[in-house]
């Protein structure tokens, strides 16, 4: 099985461009930034939170505490992706109890791994509230979990991928569709 390019949904300055909005409506959600936190999904979810915590701070002049999660022990597919699952570091080095947390990833699917996200979450304390802001939203959802903050709607089929590409992990910025082909 192997993936073949269908089209381009966003360049480096459309990312740029969405995630500035993105952090803005962040912005305007809450009525201050002291009890907001941002914690960003392994891995590109963390990249893509960096950034979005570091606009928020250019805009607001306010220091906004910052967290990256591994879901990997939480995942409910977790015998099906390894059989030696490789579990990164989670970093989340201050207690969310009453904050407003925003979690942030790539692409909202099937919200499996939201679900897994918000599992791990409540290890660290009980929030007051938690959001989820994605790059892209793509639809075709298993769980009853949507996003608050979404950069792009992309409709796709089963038979397609949206593939982020960040350059902290892969050397360019872009997304795009690629649909299954058979070898």
């Amino acid at each position: 099985m192997g993936f073949r390019e269908k089209r381009k949904i966003m360049d480096a300055v459309a990312i740029e461009k969405t995630l500035d909005r993105v952090s803005r409506e962040i912005i305007e959600g809450c009525k201050t930034t002291d009890e907001l936190v941002i914690i960003g999904i392994r891995t590109r979810g963390a990249y893509l939170a960096e950034r979005v915590v570091r606009k928020i701070e250019e805009i607001t002049g306010s220091k906004v505490p910052f967290g990256i999660l591994d879901i990997t022990l939480y995942r409910d597919d977790l015998t099906a992706v390894a059989s030696q699952p490789v579990v990164h570091k989670t970093e989340i080095p201050f207690d969310l109890t009453g904050k407003r947390v925003i979690l942030v990833d790539d692409v909202l699917y099937t919200a499996r791994t939201m679900r897994a996200a918000i599992d791990q979450l409540i290890d660290f304390g009980r929030p007051g509230l938690v959001q989820i802001a994605v790059l892209i939203d793509r639809g075709h959802r298993e769980l009853p979990i949507h996003a608050d903050y979404v950069g792009e709607n992309v409709p796709t089929s089963e038979d397609e991928v949206v593939d982020v590409q960040i350059n902290e992990v892969d050397g360019k910025e872009q997304v795009i569709v690629v649909e299954k082909v058979e070898k």
